[in-house]
Order: structure tokens, then C-alpha cells, then sequence
């Protein structure tokens, strides 16, 4: 008998049998060859069962029936992919041993354990664990396949999220929904971001700005000029201010205190994919889910990065040789000169900056591979090159300086001066046009740099040439980007700057690399926050939805650092260092806090629906399952009337950058799709499209475009 092969996707499950099975023979769902079936999932084919597969009268909410604390929890198929769960069950009866080639993390580890167990697959189970979709990576697998028991720990840890999300989310939405009157929606993990960004915009609401002053001098001496600030404290007298500088300009001074010190500067970590999505945000005006898109395009499609969903900045002895590898298949690229100018010797197994076995998990650093890439998308180069010079900086020496720590003082006062003297670029050589120079968090912004020579005598006198009052104010912190919230999920919203405290975090963050996007676009989705330029905004839903949690008590279901350790407690799941079950019960008391809070208290007038007077009925309910309900216009969308009975279909107004009217929403719920529309990208040019209605149960929309031609957006 055969041994049967399931793939997370189609095309994984395509690459993988181009290696083990070249000449197998395609069947559309599925491939056979001579020892193997290589066929996959379509993401999650089986899932946790809605509250009504427990007990009909779950179908209608009521707030007497939470919360729902299922005994055991059922799975049931995905229903638009039924049909590929079937052909793997109808495969697996011809086979006598099965590989789980899903993704190597923790959701591919879930989607596996959900088909085996709702199809009571018996078979014994090898699990293919890589890194990359290479044909030798794929090949190196299938030699160290390991025994599907190594990874119990793992499923424990996935499985827990499923359900401990499954209980917040179920009977926190519907508690809330059931007592404000219209659809809210909480969950562990995105409440808390939630909770960052209404944190931050009450901040920003309630900062008064202060003026101050701060006075600068210039120094000469000989020929050699300098900036200096003040020492004493904040001025915030403009008279004093200006009378300090009154004081000194013109008058001679000495060098009170002068060190001159060789510094380093060393290339930036590799990326993992939270850092890869903050730079490409702050560089490239991408949001985290195109990062996380793109990455999987150079990933599963394009063969030429490794897996990106990882939480690592560092690789194994084992990744040394592959780095190795790829420096070279750079030649011939337009990272000719990068690569003629590395250093191999830099990259070895003794260099921690690079090289740390302890801080790698599931997967290593985001790298690129030995495959050359055919023809990327403009994106796909942009992020590719992100990557590509990242890796290329391990192979160059650290850029290197004079520091200056000058201290000049002027009629006995004291001005501070620092000044960094460029002595060899190493490894920012790669970052010809410097935007992407490291920044040290030790060193302030006003730290001068300098590739002129420079130098001062202790010994000898300096002159006040000029003196300025400079009048400042404080600034009020900035709105989050997605870049710099990703920065406070990954640390729990703590304000670290420190690089090693982060690291020493990473366990303890909101939500895992892999799912910190979904969890910013569903915030976005549900009508919690919007995009203004690059910054996130609350909106009045969202506000209101944090002021009615925290007001009835609910601090816990806010909280980041309770939740970031919930993660943690996931990770150490993982690892074998500590119990589900015990996991799981303090999600199920949480479950029951939240519904009691809630019945115990209404929302507030503000969050409540206001009814309208003979809302018009655009159609009937497309949901499975709606009986009577009818599409009604809301403020921010068009829902189900029976949005009290648990109805959740909703078409939000604002969709891929088009306003919806209720005549194109009837066109959608009628005849699954408008007519050709007009849009424009965010660089301004334009392009049709059709929105079709993806999912007739939720309201989901998704974008077809005219001729295939996708534009830039």
C-alpha cells in the first residue's frame, strides 16, 4: 500500500510531489505516483461546530442560555470544501501511513489534527517538518521524518487556542450583542488590541502641550566648528532662555571634559515575520497582511525565502551551510556587487548575533533561499529586496566610528556635544541610499554624524561664535501605525525599547506572528478602527465598545499583559512545561465572568442601536439557516433584521475603498455580484473590478478584476 501525503495547500502539495513523485499522475484534487498520494487541505476543511450542533435552541440568542461551556468539543466540515475532506477520507483507505505536510507551526498542526480526528483516521503518522519549499530542503525532509507523537505537545498548544478562543469569542459576542442591541464583537486577543489603540487615542485626546526652551551654541576652535546644547534643566522661561544665550555668545570657553572612544555598529537581526512586517509598514507603506501575503507568495509560490511565519532572528549550525548557499546563488543577480564584497567568514556557527540554537523554535530568521527568482510582482521585488539586504549585512563587519562626548563650557555654563565620525560603513555598504541605517536606542536624535574629519584639542581654548533660544514644545505620542502596533503586540503593549527585554517578551505578546494580521484586519473589519493615512483611528464603535467592557468591570477581557501571558501559557504548552486542561479552565472562568458582568449590567445608550423608523428591506437573509430575516441599512452597513436572533450577515458600506449603495447590495445578495465598478489603487490610478459576495453566511466580499489584470493597490 501506498503512503498518503496531505498538504496545508494545492500548491505545496504540487511542489512536494514534483520531488517525491515527478511522474505521478494529476487527478485535479490529488497526485499518484508510485509510493505516494500527495493530496491537501484548502486551509481549515474542519473546524469547531457552531453553538447550535450542541443544542438547537443555541440558533436563537438568549442570554439565559450563556454561557456555552461545551463538555467536548465537535467538529464539523467546512462546508464550501466538503468535497476535497471527502477525497482525502476515500484516499486514506488505500494507504497505509500518512505524512503531515502542513504548514510547520502551530495552525498547520491544528488544520492536520481537526482532519484526522473528525475522520478517525488510524493510520500511523510521519510528520514532514521544513523550513523551505526547495527540492533539497523537501528531500532533506523526507530523510528526517519524524514520528507524529514528537509534536503532541504542539497540537495540545493548538488545539487550546482554538477552543479558548472558541469560548471568549462565542460567548462574549453574543452576551454583548444580546445586551447592546447590535452585532459586537470580542475575542482574547483582538479586545486587547483594541484596547491599545483606544489607549493610546485617549492619550493623544487628553495631552496638554508645554513649552520650553533650549538653548544652542557654536563652537569654533581653529578651524574646527561644533554644535552644543545646554545641560542645566528644561527651561521653560524664554526670558531666562534667551538671557543664557546673551550670556555666552561671543565669549571664550574650554573643553571641560572630552572622550573620544571607538565604536561599533552592528548589522541588524535577521527578520522574523513581526519585524519584517514593521519595516515593510514604516518602508514601504504596506499593511501587515500584504507583508504576510506577499512573504507566503515568495514562500509557497516562488520558492525563493523560507517559511516566513517565525518568530526567530537567529538560525541553527545546521542553516549555516544553506546561508552559505544562497550568498552564492546571489551571483549573477543585481546583488552581484553585495555578494563579490561579502564575507563568508562572518557567517559561521560561533557568531551568537547569528547563530543561536536556543532562540530558534519551530522555524529559523526569514532567509532567502538558493533559488534565483523568476519574475516577482513590483511588491514581491520590494519585500524580496528587504530581505535579501538583510541578509546580505551578516556578511559584512560592523560600520565603524569615532564617538565624541564633548563638554564645553562657556562663563560657567555647560553645553553638551555628540558627535560620530564615520570611519567604514561594513555593513550599511547595502543600504546604498541609507534608509534603512540602524538606529541605536542608546544614542538621542540629536546625536550629530559626520564622514569629515574630526577632531578637538582638550588643551586648547574655544570661542562662543553664536548662541540661539529655541522655543519647543511636547508632543503628544503618535497614532499607532500597524507597523508600531505590531511593535506593542509583540511586547503586550509594554513600551520596551530595550532589545533583549523584547526578546525575553516574544512568548508573552498578543497573538503569534502568524495570526497578528488577521487580527488588525478583523478590527478593521467588524468597524472598530479605520485607516487614516498610515495611522490607525478608533471609531465611535469601537470607543464606545472598551468604555462598556471597562465600565461593567470586564478589565480582564483588556487586558494585554493578562493576555500576553495567555500566550505564553499557549507556548509553554507547546514545549511540554505546562497543562491544557489547566489552560483551558481559566478561559472557561473568564467565559463565565463576562456573561454574568454583562447580564448584570445593559450597555450604556451610547453603544446602542438606535431603531429606525421603517428600515427598508433591500432582500431576504442569504444565511443558511435565517428564517425571516431580511437585509435592513444600518449606519455603517446593511445586516439581517434578526441580528437579536443571532443573525451575523453583515455588508459593510465601506469596502475596498468603494462606498456601497443599497441597489449594489441588492445587486450582490441577488445575483452574487455588481456589475464592472470603477476603482483606484492607493498610488492613484485606476482600475476596474467586479465585488462578488464571497461567503453568503457572513457577508464577506472579495474583489474580480477585469481581464485578470490586477492593479497595484
Amino acid at each position: 500500500m501506498k503512503t498518503l501525503i496531505i498538504a496545508e495547500k494545492p500548491s505545496m502539495g504540487r511542489t512536494i510531489a514534483s520531488v517525491v513523485e515527478p511522474k505521478g499522475k494529476n487527478h485535479k484534487t490529488y497526485i499518484e505516483g508510485q509510493n505516494f498520494i500527495i493530496t491537501w487541505a484548502i486551509g481549515h476543511l474542519v473546524e469547531l461546530a457552531e453553538p447550535d450542533k450542541y443544542d438547537m435552541k443555541y440558533k436563537k440568542w438568549n442570554l439565559t442560555d450563556l454561557p456555552i461551556i461545551p463538555q467536548a468539543f465537535k467538529l464539523v466540515p467546512n462546508y464550501k470544501t466538503r468535497d476535497q475532506l471527502k477525497t482525502i477520507s476515500e484516499l486514506s483507505k488505500q494507504c497505509r501511513e500518512i505524512i503531515n505536510a502542513c504548514d510547520a507551526g502551530r495552525e498547520g498542526q491544528l488544520i492536520f489534527y481537526f482532519i484526522r480526528k473528525h475522520l478517525g483516521l488510524k493510520q500511523a503518522v510521519k510528520r514532514l517538518w521544513i523550513s523551505d519549499l526547495t527540492p533539497e530542503t523537501i528531500r532533506r525532509g523526507f530523510q528526517n521524518l519524524k514520528d507524529e507523537e514528537e509534536y503532541t505537545n504542539l497540537t495540545r498548544a493548538a488545539r487550546s487556542r482554538s477552543e479558548a478562543d472558541w469560548l471568549v469569542g462565542m460567548n462574549g459576542s453574543r452576551a454583548f450583542t444580546i445586551q447592546g442591541k447590535t452585532l459586537v464583537s470580542v475575542g482574547r486577543v483582538q479586545t486587547p488590541v483594541l484596547a491599545l489603540i483606544y489607549d493610546r487615542q485617549k492619550e493623544i485626546e487628553e495631552f496638554k502641550p508645554a513649552k520650553y526652551y533650549e538653548v544652542e551654541a557654536q563652537f569654533i576652535q581653529g578651524a574646527q566648528g561644533y554644535k552644543g546644547k545646554w545641560m542645566g534643566e528644561k527651561l521653560v522661561d524664554p526670558t531666562q532662555a534667551q538671557a543664557l544665550a546673551d550670556k555666552v555668545r561671543g565669549k571664550m570657553g574650554r573643553i571641560a571634559k572630552y572622550e573620544k572612544k571607538h565604536t561599533k555598529d552592528y548589522a541588524p537581526k535577521l527578520y522574523d515575520l513581526t519585524l519584517l512586517q514593521r519595516e515593510a509598514n514604516a518602508k514601504l507603506h504596506y499593511s501587515a497582511k500584504k507583508t504576510l501575503d506577499l512573504a507566503q507568495s515568495l514562500y509557497e509560490k516562488h520558492k525563493v525565502i523560507s517559511y516566513p511565519r517565525t518568530n526567530s532572528n537567529y538560525v541553527t549550525e545546521e542553516n549555516i551551510p544553506d546561508m552559505h548557499r544562497a550568498l552564492e546563488a546571489l551571483r549573477g543577480t543585481p546583488y552581484e556587487e553585495w555578494v563579490r564584497g561579502a564575507d563568508k567568514s562572518l557567517v559561521h556557527k560561533g557568531n551568537r548575533s547569528i547563530c543561536n540554537p536556543s532562540k530558534v523554535e519551530d522555524h529559523h530568521a526569514i532567509l532567502p533561499t538558493n533559488k534565483k527568482p523568476g519574475k516577482l510582482t513590483p511588491d514581491e521585488q520590494k519585500l524580496y529586496d528587504l530581505i535579501v539586504r538583510r541578509f546580505l549585512a551578516q556578511f559584512y563587519p560592523a560600520a565603524e566610528y569615532w564617538t565624541h562626548l564633548i563638554q564645553t563650557e562657556v562663563e560657567q555654563e555647560r553645553f553638551k556635544t555628540q558627535m560620530k565620525q564615520l570611519i567604514s560603513l561594513g555593513w550599511k555598504v547595502v543600504y546604498p541610499d541609507s534608509s534603512s541605517k540602524k538606529k541605536s536606542k542608546e544614542e538621542p536624535e540629536e546625536i550629530e554624524e559626520t564622514k569629515e574629519a574630526f577632531e578637538i584639542m582638550s588643551s586648547e581654548p574655544v570661542r562662543c561664535k553664536g548662541a540661539k533660544c529655541m522655543e519647543k514644545e511636547t508632543t503628544a505620542p503618535s497614532l499607532y501605525t500597524e507597523g508600531t502596533l505590531l511593535k506593542a503586540m509583540e511586547s503586550a503593549g509594554k513600551r520596551i525599547e530595550d532589545e533583549e527585554l523584547r526578546e525575553a517578551m516574544k512568548d508573552a505578546g498578543l497573538g503569534t506572528p502568524a495570526t497578528r494580521a488577521s487580527v488588525i484586519e478583523r478590527l478593521k473589519k467588524v468597524g472598530y478602527i479605520e485607516l487614516s493615512g498610515k495611522k490607525l483611528t478608533l471609531t465611535d464603535k469601537g470607543r464606545s465598545t472598551i468604555e462598556w467592557i471597562r465600565e461593567i468591570g470586564i478589565d480582564l477581557l483588556t487586558s494585554p499583559e493578562m493576555t500576553g501571558q495567555w500566550e505564553r501559557r499557549l507556548s509553554q504548552i507547546a514545549k511540554g512545561q505546562a497543562s491544557d486542561a489547566s489552560f483551558l479552565e481559566q478561559v472557561k472562568k473568564l467565559a463565565h465572568v463576562i456573561v454574568e458582568k454583562v447580564r448584570q449590567q445593559p450597555a450604556p445608550v451610547a453603544t446602542r442601536v438606535r431603531a429606525s423608523e421603517g428600515p427598508r428591506e433591500l432582500a431576504k437573509c442569504p444565511r443558511e439557516g435565517c428564517e425571516g430575516g431580511v437585509i435592513i441599512e444600518g449606519h455603517k452597513g446593511f445586516g439581517c433584521s434578526q441580528y437579536k436572533q443571532g443573525c451575523t450577515f453583515v455588508i459593510w458600506k465601506n469596502s475596498f475603498g468603494k462606498k456601497l449603495s443599497s441597489s449594489m447590495v441588492q445587486t450582490l445578495i441577488n445575483k452574487g455580484q455588481t456589475n464592472k465598478l470603477k476603482f483606484k489603487s492607493k498610488a492613484g490610478h485606476p482600475y476596474e473590478a467586479k465585488l462578488v459576495l464571497k461567503n453568503r453566511n457572513t457577508g464577506e466580499l472579495e474583489l474580480e478584476f477585469i481581464n485578470h489584470k490586477r492593479a497595484e493597490r
